[in-house]
């Protein structure tokens, strides 16, 4: 089973504001840059509470009928979630990911910087695709915290795009 990060961050680190916002990333995604192609390639997806109830904000649930997991130790309500395919976990992310192996899953996105970080440290990650934005906005939620050792990284590509957004590829080395 692979896992694989796929996220927008300004050019000073952060992935919202320290409020959650993100208007400050481009509206829709921005032009074309590669996510429709990876989110294609998921099959699950794990995010954390909070970002949960940012999704559930948008007009349109973002992540069709992919399985989505919401890592929360306190009971959700998924009421409001329109067509998607959502269940709840809680555990560390060793415990997540042996779960989902054991489910079936075969390629999982995992998104939102609390998730994001925890996957990191427990080296459970095997690809980061960072798209910065054009802008600095001075302070946010990082998309990095605290790490107990390096998180050494193989970089695979870049690719910059006419709105200056510029999209990164690593692969995470064992």
């Amino acid at each position: 089973m692979k896992v694989s990060v796929f996220i927008g961050a300004s050019v000073d680190g952060f992935i919202a504001r320290p409020n959650g916002d993100l208007d400050f990333l481009p509206e829709g995604g921005g032009e074309p840059h590669g996510y429709a192609e990876f989110i294609a390639s998921v099959d699950t997806l794990v995010i954390g509470r909070k970002t949960f109830e940012t999704v559930l904000t948008f007009e349109t649930w973002p992540y069709g009928d992919r399985r989505v997991v919401v890592l929360s130790s306190r009971p959700l309500d998924f009421s409001a979630v329109r067509g998607g395919i959502v269940e709840q976990m809680a555990g560390p992310p060793a415990e997540i990911v042996s779960k989902l192996a054991a489910s079936g899953a075969r390629h999982v996105y995992v998104d939102g910087g609390i998730t994001i970080q925890g996957f990191l440290r427990a080296g459970l990650v095997q690809r980061l695709i960072i798209t910065r934005v054009p802008v600095l906005i001075g302070e946010g939620i990082p998309l990095f915290g605290a790490l107990t050792r390096d998180v050494r990284l193989h970089h695979l590509a870049t690719q910059h795009y006419p709105s200056g957004l510029v999209k990164s590829e690593y692969q995470v080395a064992s």
